[in-house]
């Protein structure tokens, strides 16, 4: 959904709408949640991916929605520190939606130490605070 939005090729009027859509179906307590489908499979709600964080991030910035890129990259760093604090891990997809989860479903067992959450989490980092 935020992809127009990354790439820049989004009206004022397509970014407008987007971001409206977006704070009030996607935004959630973790961060933005992938899709509002709840299949179980890995993809789906409530989980929600590194990869999609920063792209939603960097997408909401490049059309002055700050604050609630901020406001949502500020949800992934926090669940992704509550989550590191509980099992000692980074993840590579989160539960978005219920913070005293970690994530599950799709394919296979939810996965340790992706190098994508690792980076992501490090921008998100040091664009909101300089670390």
């Amino acid at each position: 959904m935020t992809f127009p939005l990354f790439a820049g090729i989004a009206t004022p009027e397509q970014a407008e709408r987007t971001i409206k859509y977006i704070t009030d179906h996607f935004l959630k307590p973790g961060g933005w949640v992938t899709t509002n489908q709840y299949t179980g499979q890995q993809w789906d709600a409530p989980n929600g991916w590194a990869p999609l964080q920063w792209i939603t991030y960097e997408a909401l910035k490049k059309y002055g929605a700050n604050e609630l890129a901020n406001d949502g990259a500020r949800r992934w760093l926090s669940l992704n520190e509550n989550v590191f604090n509980r099992t000692g891990r980074m993840m590579e997809k989160y539960n978005v939606e219920d913070l005293s989860l970690d994530a599950g479903g799709g394919e296979y067992p939810v996965q340790d130490g992706f190098g994508w959450t690792n980076g992501v989490y490090l921008a998100l980092a040091h664009e909101l605070h300089g670390s």
